[in-house]
């Protein structure tokens, strides 16, 4: 499957193009691409067109690669006609109701799933004033299982699922739709991003700011390991004839991200493209918040059984582990030991990318890049993925003590003056602590019922992060 003719990639907003377009750095996982003499000038603009087998072959490795990214104003409009909806429900009837209006005029089909509602004749009445079809569990399965039930009702190319707690920006889907020019596209995901609330709450303010399905403002590749490894299926255009088994029924937390990567486990591309937009209802209430917090941490074990490579909490790279346990250890030696391991890194990756203009200045960014992202993945550890062992480390040890509390402020910090939310600091950064506490205590409470630590495990890889990459194309 080719790139059709037209189809336009620009440079991605990360990777940067060096020695006069001779070599682009960037990309998932990192990497030096090496352009030949002849696919240079293909790149002079920043833009790439598919127009014959050199400009496709190249399009096509830059977009596996994460170094560019689908010009989505170039691609051709969407036909909303090989589009089917399908909407899974228990109850909720008001949020259903307001879904099937924001949906855009043209669609094919509209398929509700009353998965196993207390009042069905009320789903039932809202189903049928839309205009849309519905299908009936009688018990409740739970929404992989009721995707699974639209999906097989779909007779169109493409089917959206969209949960009934989002309302739809206009262009929304056929935004999404435009991306499936691309032949080897499975999946594509919109931002999440919260609805405006008459009465905002401390809570509320917080998830418009640092929500778990707000994947951000830049559009990416979805692959396990990189910067957007995941997306949730609130809403989620997908390929028919790419879906496979659809969803795991025996997965009610997690079961996005396992399709997801079951997709490009395949060989499929995922897309995330923040420039379409569904609005999500935040939970106000703190007990209900807090509670979806932890049910979203009970899906990390489940899925460690399924994908054990991919389900690791961070990702270091052996030289990156070195450096951070150096750090935490507080030693005498921790400081040559940190410094000794960079200056060997960056040696190592100079030699590696000698046919640069200037490898031992790229080699030293790399590294430092790969720095940053160890370091906010160790925070990470202490605050959200490991806080029940930090804290009964905190008990008998000043070293554990004192690293966990600055992995605590230094990530309040550097959050807050990252995102500028709507909120104090303090509150910002009690939601924030709330936040972590609720998400790891479900991965721990998961990991002890099934008695295994592999969602807990970090993984060391050899090639990733902080470690590029070169190939030639």
């Amino acid at each position: 499957m080719t790139l059709p003719d037209g189809f336009a990639v620009r440079i991605g907003r990360h990777t940067r193009v060096v020695d006069d377009g001779a070599a682009l750095i960037g990309g998932a996982p990192a990497r030096v691409a090496q352009l030949t003499p002849a696919a240079r000038p293909l790149v002079a603009d920043g833009v790439v067109v598919a127009s014959d087998p050199a400009s496709r072959s190249l399009a096509d490795y830059l977009l596996d690669n994460g170094l560019a990214d689908p010009i989505v104003d170039r691609l051709a409009p969407a036909d909303l006609s090989q589009l089917s909806v399908v909407i899974p429900t228990k109850d909720r009837v008001r949020l259903l109701a307001r879904l099937l209006q924001s949906l855009p005029v043209g669609i094919a089909e509209v398929i509700v799933v009353d998965d196993g509602s207390d009042d069905p004749a009320s789903v039932a009445a809202a189903t049928e004033a839309a205009g849309a079809r519905l299908i009936v569990h009688a018990a409740n399965l739970g929404p992989a299982a009721a995707r699974n039930t639209g999906a097989r009702a779909v007779g169109t190319e493409f089917v959206a699922f969209v949960d009934t707690d989002v309302v739809l920006d206009p262009e929304c889907l056929p935004l999404l739709l435009r991306h499936f020019a691309d032949p080897r596209l499975a999946l594509a995901a919109p931002r999440i991003v919260g609805m405006s609330a008459s009465e905002p709450t401390w809570i509320t303010r917080y998830e418009d700011a640092r929500s778990s399905l707000d994947l951000g403002a830049d559009t990416a590749p979805v692959k396990p390991h990189t910067r957007v490894s995941w997306v949730p299926t609130t809403c989620v255009v997908v390929r028919v004839s790419m879906l496979g088994d659809g969803f795991d029924p025996d997965l009610r937390a997690g079961e996005d991200v396992d399709l997801v990567w079951r997709l490009t486990e395949a060989g499929h591309r995922v897309r995330f493209e923040p420039a379409a937009v569904a609005y999500h209802e935040h939970r106000a209430r703190l007990s209900r918040w807090l509670a979806r917090k932890f049910f979203y941490g009970t899906g990390a074990q489940p899925l460690a059984a399924r994908h054990p490579r991919n389900v690791a909490p961070v990702v270091f790279a052996p030289w990156s582990a070195v450096v951070l346990v150096a750090a935490v250890a507080q030693r005498r030696w921790s400081l040559p030991v940190m410094a000794v391991t960079l200056g060997v890194v960056v040696v190592r990756i100079a030699g590696r990318i000698e046919h640069l203009r200037h490898p031992w200045r790229e080699s030293a960014r790399l590294v430092g890049n790969g720095l940053l992202s160890a370091v906010a993945q160790g925070i990470a550890l202490f605050v959200r993925h490991w806080w029940p062992a930090a804290v009964a480390g905190s008990l008998v040890s000043r070293r554990i003590r004192r690293a966990t509390m600055l992995a605590a402020v230094a990530d309040t910090a550097w959050e807050y003056a990252r995102l500028l939310p709507r909120l104090d600091p303090f509150r910002f950064g009690l939601a924030r602590r709330l936040d972590d506490l609720a998400y790891g205590a479900g991965v721990w409470w998961s990991s002890l019922r099934a008695r295994s630590i592999r969602a807990l495990l970090p993984a060391i890889v050899r090639t990733g992060r902080g470690r590029p990459t070169a190939k030639r194309e």
